[in-house]
This record gives C-alpha cells, structure tokens and sequence, in this order.
C-alpha cells in the first residue's frame, strides 16, 4: 500500500484534534454564576399577569384546588409581583405582594393580607422558611434570589428526556434558607431551571420540577411546575391556565395600600 495512503487516516485524526481544540478555545466553557446570571436575565417581558391553579395533595391523595390571579412588573433590575387567591371561599381575598430586590445586600419585601384577620403581615427574617398558604413552597421559594445569595458550581452537562441542561451546585452563602444547598438542571436554549433538588444536613427534603415548558408570546414560559416534599410525603401542583406578557399593568397595583383589596385592579 501507498505510504501516503497509509498516512491518510492519521493526517484526518490529527486534523480532528485541530478543529475539536480550535472549538473549544473559541467558546469557552460558562461558569456556574455565569450560567446563573443568563437564568436570572432571561427575558420576560415588561410586565406579565396570569391565572393559575394551585393544587395541594396529600399523604392520603385528597387534593385541594385554588384559583390564583397575578401579576408582575419590572422596575429595572427589580422585580414588583402580586398574588391574590380566588377560591374557594375560605381563601378568597387573600393576597401575597413582594418587592423583589438585584441588589443582594437589600432583603426582598414581602407582605401578606389574609380577610380573616382584616390585616396586612410583613414577611420577614425566618418567616422566609415557613411554608406558603400549606403549599410545598417557603416563601423564600416564591421569590427570586439574588445570584450571589448563593455560590454556583458547574458539576456537567447532562440531559434530561433528551434536554441539554446544564447541572449545577448552589450553596446559601448565609444560613439564613432551610437547606444547606440545591441541585439545578438548567435547560439550555431556555435558560430555565427545569429540576432543582433541595438538602440539609439530613438529605434531600423537596424536589421541583417543570412539568410544562414552551414558547409563549415569544417567551419561554412555564405552564406547570410541581414541588414534592420528601419529608412530608406532600405535593404541590402549579398549573398556569392563561399568561399574557406586556400589557401595561399599573403600578397602583403594586402598593401596600391595594393589598387589602382582595383583587387586581
């Protein structure tokens, strides 16, 4: 045989090689903060407002459905959002606000109006951890933290149902959070945690997960999601019925004065 015929298929390897090494010096490999800061950035409009069904099950399967409207609004960086529950009746009127801060070294405000008592709570300090409505999420969970709240670490690059997703370490920076650290799967061409595993120092207490992810209005939106807490054998189920993206929502809304209201104005 030929000797450059011989050679031929090492000369492709080592052309492979190359390319491979050319690669991957020009796209660098994105650190866990920076992949965060992309989930944190990702676009969502200016405004947002939904309907939503919150459903609550059990260790005995008995579900219990709520109606929730929302809304949310930007201001810059940060982030204003409102809840109010529809039914049923023993819940009706009931309204969650918060005032989501960038800034890290700002704690979010967060109030809550309940009929019954005829007066708006403010949340705050270790109330963060207590559980929402008897929902599986903290109020902490119903926020959005800051992205050096915690320390990220990339650990790999796995999928989930055929999903690229990015995997990632995330650890409170204070112990001021009910867990020691999470696990995300971030999908990539969504920039959107679809996973999130939480632990302490005893093992894994809850598991979220996005059970419904697609393009909306343009925007990668989440149209049901589900928090299973381990320890308490609970599940909650979130079910956006209808979201709409820039509709010029009034910041009057937002105010603690219009909590009281019981509805969205």
């Amino acid at each position: 045989m030929n000797r450059h015929i011989r050679s031929l298929p090492c000369l492709i390897l080592c052309i492979g090689i190359f390319i491979e090494s050319i690669q991957a010096f020009a796209t660098p490999q994105l650190t866990g903060r920076e992949i965060m800061i992309q989930v944190d950035q990702a676009e969502d409009g200016d405004d947002r407002k939904s309907h939503m069904e919150m459903i609550l099950t059990n260790h005995r399967g008995k579900t219990r459905i709520r109606k929730i409207a929302t809304a949310a609004k930007d201001y810059g960086p940060d982030v204003k959002k409102i809840m109010v529950f529809q039914k049923p009746l023993d819940v009706k009127g009931t309204a969650f606000l918060t005032w989501e801060y960038d800034n890290m070294e700002r704690d979010d405000d967060k109030w809550l109006y309940m009929p019954a008592l005829r007066k708006v709570r403010r949340i705050s300090g270790k109330s963060n951890n207590d559980y929402f409505m008897g929902s599986d999420f903290t109020y902490d969970d119903m926020g959005d933290r800051s992205v050096d709240e915690d320390t990220h670490t990339l650990l790999e690059e796995v999928e989930i149902q055929g999903i690229a997703c990015w995997k990632i370490q995330s650890i409170p920076v204070t112990d001021d959070v009910n867990y020691t650290k999470r696990l995300l799967w971030v999908n990539k061409a969504a920039r959107t945690i679809i996973r999130a595993e939480y632990f302490d120092a005893q093992g894994l207490i809850k598991t979220f997960t996005v059970e419904d992810l697609r393009l909306h209005q343009g925007f990668w939106t989440v149209f049901a999601m589900r928090m299973v807490n381990h320890r308490e054998n609970h599940t909650t189920d979130l079910k956006i019925l209808d979201m709409a993206y820039d509709t010029g929502i009034s910041d009057t809304i937002f105010k603690v004065a219009a909590v009281s209201r019981g509805k969205l104005r």
